[in-house]
């Protein structure tokens, strides 16, 4: 974990309510897809947990959603302010899991955690489908970046305006796409729903909780598991399928 000071370099709406920032600054310590950073806001108590979307040796960047005050300050600030973030939290995916062929599952700002692992996949030569599920057309993230990542793209809106209408289950069962391994983030029961219909395969999870510290010393993010109750700021954000009590 590290805290440190980055400066914003770019912060626009990529659709309706949701944002992309990119923070310049030191990235050692994010090592693996799935990680986390933890951003604090002038005026509020608790830091806010944002995935990572991608990153290099000079900058991250984070897609968010505004969901209240503390995100809506977000998305008003500017290109030169800054902002003192913990980078390189949680665990991360095991994108060695899958051999030849992965299944990455999105809903909503879910797609944003899993970007740098289809990067990860696209790379070692996997065959990598990517099903991202939305609301609507306008609520759509990442579409096309996730395309030029060289993944095969399915999109399922619930209202049918873009793509296959329904659900991600449903967009899955039309097009059986073929996988050795599947990963899954997105709203609670879409994940439930994603496990219960590849109940027979293995994948992982990224889970979200409300957090207080972010790093394990709270224990306010405890979630449900096989093995007790864990930490998904800490054990977490990612934990096997199986593991998972909903």
């Amino acid at each position: 974990m590290l805290k440190a000071d980055y400066i914003i370099t770019e912060n626009r709406s990529i659709a309706d309510g949701v944002y992309l920032m990119t923070l310049r600054g030191d990235t050692s310590a994010i090592k693996k897809a799935g990680q986390f950073a933890d951003v604090a806001i002038e005026g509020y108590f608790l830091r806010r947990p944002l995935a990572v979307t991608e990153w290099d040796a000079e900058k991250f960047s984070m897609v968010y959603k505004v969901v209240g005050e503390g995100t809506a300050k977000m998305a008003l600030m500017k290109e030169g302010q800054s902002l003192n973030v913990l980078t390189g939290l949680g665990n991360g995916w095991n994108a060695e899991a899958a051999s030849s062929a992965a299944l990455v599952v999105c809903g909503g700002i879910g797609a944003s955690p899993c970007f740098s692992l289809v990067k990860d996949l696209v790379g070692r030569g996997v065959k990598t489908t990517v099903v991202l599920g939305y609301n609507r057309a306008c609520d759509i993230i990442l579409e096309q970046e996730y395309r030029a990542l060289g993944a095969e793209v399915i999109v399922a809106t619930m209202d049918g305006s873009r793509g296959i209408k329904g659900l991600v289950t449903d967009a899955i069962a039309q097009e059986k796409p073929e996988f050795d391994y599947f990963y899954t983030c997105g709203p609670k029961p879409m994940m439930k729903a994603v496990c219960d219909a590849l109940a027979d395969a293995s994948g992982e999870v990224s889970l979200e909780e409300r957090m207080g510290c972010g790093c394990g010393i709270c224990y306010g993010c405890t979630c449900h598991t096989t093995e007790g109750a864990r930490r998904v700021c800490a054990d977490g954000p990612v934990f096997r399928k199986e593991e998972v009590i909903w």
